[in-house]
C-alpha cells in the first residue's frame, strides 16, 4: 500500500529526522511545522539537498550532496552501519529477508567512494550513518528530490533498506514518509488512479480481487495493468493512443521536453480537457469542460499524507455553466449508455468502503466525529491506524517478510561534458504552485519572477551579473532568464522553477528520460550551459 507510515504527531515526538531531497520548509510549510516542533523538542535535523535550501537553514547537519547520487549514499549510510556493528540483527533475523545479497553490495560503498560520488564528507556520511542508527526514534522523510530521477524507484528502495537495517519502521515515531505534494494526491492514488490497481491498492491483475469489483460494477475489467503518463506519451507517438481526456492536470506545461509534449498533444485525433481554468493544455483540446473547485464547491473527501481520510463540504455553489466533476462524469457515463443514476457523494463513498478493505470503518458520521481517520481502517469499530507494519514487530511475524532490495548507483541520463557543463535541477518556491495555473493569477509579496539561480563563483565564473538576461541552453532546446545570485548552490549547481512557462519555459530544458518502474521523468538532472544573450 502506497502510503506513509506514520503521523504527523510521531514527527513532533521523534528523536531524528531525515529530510532527503525535500525542501519542506518551502514545498510542504504545513508539514513543517511539525517538523519544527520536532526539533523544539530535541530532535535532530538532517537534510540531504543539493541546495543549501530554507529546510537546510534549520538543520543540525547539511549533507550536500551531487545531483543523483543518493543511492551511493545510502549505502555508503548502511556499509557504515553495518560495519560499526549497528545494525538491527535482531530486527533483520526476525522480519525481512535478503539482507546476505544486500550487505554484499553496499559492501563496495565505502566512505571515501561515497565522498567522491556524492560530494559529501566522508567524516558526515559517518556521523549521519551513526546517528540514525543509534536514535531511539527516527523518520526519514522525501519528496520529489528522490523521486524525479530516472531510478526514482531505487532512490527509494535505498532509503526504505536503512528503515529496515536499523529496525525503524513499523514503530511508534520511527518510519517512512513520502510527503504529498498536493492536497488530494495520496486520495487519488487510494482511489486506483495507479495504472495498476483498483480502489484499496487491490491488484488489477489479481484475479479474485478484480472478480470482486466485476461482480459490483457489472462489467469486466481488463486483467492487465494500464499505462501511466510517460508511456501514455509514448503510445501517442506510436500512434496507439489518439484519444486523450485530462482532468485537473496540465500536462502542455508541466511534462518533461515540452517540445515533444506539445508535438504529441497537438497531434492526437480528439483531446478532452476538464478542469477549474483554461490552462495551455485546455487551450489545445477539442471540448473543455469547465468543472466545480473541489475545496469549497463539491462534497466528498479528502486524504493527506499521514493518510488521514477527511470529509469536504460544498460551502459555495459553482458559477453557472460550471458543474461538479461527479456530475459531469455521471452524465457523460449516461450519455455513453451507462446509467449510473444520481450522484451522492455519501453513495459513492460507501460503495468505495464496500470494495475496499482499509477504507471498511470510515463512515461520513465516524469522519465528522473523528474528525478524519487514517487508513487502513477495516469496521466501524477500528480507530484507524496511527502507523503501518507494527506487525513486523510481532511474535511470531505476521505476514510476509520485508524485502532488502539490491540498488546500485547510477549517474544521471543527461551528463555533463564541455559543451554542457553546468547542472541543472528545478524545483518549486513557496509562494507559486507547479505550472502556476493556481497560483498566477494572484499576487504575492513573495513573489519574483522566474530566474536561472546561480552561485555567485559560478557568476564570476561566466561573466554574467545579477539581473542579466541570459540564454540557457540544454540538448533539448533553449529558453531566456535574468540571473539571480542565491548563495545557497554551491558552484556547478543551477536552480529554475515550472512557475511561469508563459515567461519562461523551464520545461524546454528539462530532459523525459524515464524510471520504467514508476514512469517519472528525470526532471531533477538536467545539462546546460550559458550563453550571453543579445535582446531585440
Amino acid at each position: 500500500m502506497g502510503g506513509g507510515t506514520s503521523s504527523y504527531r510521531e514527527i513532533e515526538e521523534t528523536d531524528l529526522i531525515i529530510l532527503w531531497g525535500s525542501n519542506a520548509r518551502d514545498t510542504h510549510p504545513i508539514f513543517f511545522h511539525h517538523v519544527l516542533k520536532g526539533v523544539h523538542n530535541g530532535a535532530k535535523l538532517y537534510v540531504v539537498d543539493p541546495r543549501r535550501t530554507a529546510s537546510a537553514q534549520w538543520a543540525d547537519t547539511w549533507l550536500g550532496l551531487d545531483v543523483g547520487s543518493d543511492i551511493s549514499l545510502a549505502n555508503a549510510m548502511a556499509r557504515e552501519i553495518i560495519v560499526s556493528g549497528l545494525a538491527n540483527r535482531q530486527f533483520i533475523e526476525h522480519s525481512t529477508s535478503g539482507f546476505g545479497g544486500y550487505r554484499a553490495c553496499v559492501e563496495a560503498y565505502t566512505l571515501e567512494r561515497a565522498e567522491r560520488e556524492t560530494g559529501v564528507p566522508a567524516a558526515v556520511i559517518r556521523e549521519t550513518a551513526h546517528s540514525y542508527a543509534t536514535a531511539k526514534h527516527a523518520q526519514i522523510c522525501w519528496t520529489l528530490g528522490i523521486t524525479e530521477h530516472h531510478n526514482a524507484v531505487d532512490n527509494v528502495l535505498a532509503l526504505l533498506n536503512l528503515a529496515l537495517l536499523t529496525g525503524h519502521v513499523g514503530r511508534y515515531a520511527s518510519g517512512l514518509n513520502p510527503l504529498r505534494g498536493q492536497n488530494n494526491v495520496q486520495g487519488g492514488g487510494d482511489m486506483g488512479a495507479i495504472p495498476d490497481r483498483l480502489p484499496g491498492f487491490q491488484h488489477v491483475e489479481n484475479d479474485e480481487l478484480r472478480a470482486k469489483f466485476e461482480k459490483a460494477w457489472g462489467v469486466k475489467i481488463p486483467p492487465k495493468r494500464g499505462m501511466n503518463l510517460s508511456a501514455m506519451f509514448d503510445a501517442m507517438e506510436r500512434g496507439d493512443l489518439t484519444a486523450l481526456y485530462v482532468l485537473g492536470e496540465n500536462p502542455a506545461d508541466s511534462e518533461a521536453d515540452r517540445h515533444r509534449a506539445l508535438k504529441l498533444l497537438n497531434g492526437l485525433d480528439f483531446l478532452l480537457v476538464q478542469d477549474l481554468f483554461l490552462t495551455k493544455t485546455a487551450e489545445l483540446a477539442d471540448v473543455v469542460l469547465p468543472a466545480a473547485a473541489g475545496w469549497c464547491e463539491s462534497e466528498g473527501t479528502v486524504t493527506n499524507s499521514e493518510r488521514r481520510v477527511q470529509r469536504v463540504r460544498r460551502a459555495i455553489d459553482p458559477p453557472p455553466g460550471v458543474r461538479d466533476d461527479t456530475e459531469i462524469l455521471y452524465d457523460l457515463a449516461r450519455r455513453l449508455g451507462s446509467d449510473w443514476g444520481t450522484p451522492v457523494s455519501e453513495n459513492i463513498w460507501n460503495e468505495v468502503r464496500s470494495l475496499s478493505p482499509m477504507h471498511g470503518g470510515m463512515s461520513y458520521q465516524r469522519l465528522e466525529e473523528l474528525d478524519g481517520i487514517q487508513w487502513p481502517c477495516y469496521d466501524e469499530s477500528h480507530p484507524g491506524e496511527m502507523y503501518l507494519h507494527s506487525r513486523l514487530w510481532a511474535e511470531p511475524l505476521v505476514g510476509p517478510r520485508a524485502p532488502f532490495s539490491v540498488v546500485e548507483f547510477e549517474p544521471p541520463v543527461d551528463s555533463l561534458d564541455e559543451q554542457f557543463p553546468l547542472r541543472l535541477t528545478t524545483g518549486r518556491r513557496l509562494d507559486s504552485y507547479n505550472t502556476g495555473v493556481q497560483t498566477g493569477r494572484y499576487s504575492s509579496p513573495l513573489r519574483r519572477s522566474e530566474s536561472l539561480d546561480l552561485s555567485p563563483e559560478d557568476g564570476a565564473r561566466y561573466g554574467v551579473v545579477e539581473g542579466e538576461r541570459v540564454r540557457i541552453r540544454s540538448r533539448r532546446g533553449s529558453v531566456v532568464a535574468p540571473v539571480h545570485y542565491d548563495t545557497s548552490l554551491r558552484p556547478g549547481l543551477a536552480f529554475m522553477t515550472m512557475h511561469f512557462p508563459d515567461e519562461v519555459a523551464t520545461n524546454d530544458l528539462t530532459i523525459d528520460a524515464v524510471d520504467p518502474k514508476s514512469g517519472t521523468s528525470e526532471f531533477k538532472a538536467t545539462a546546460i550551459r550559458i550563453e550571453k544573450h543579445q535582446e531585440n
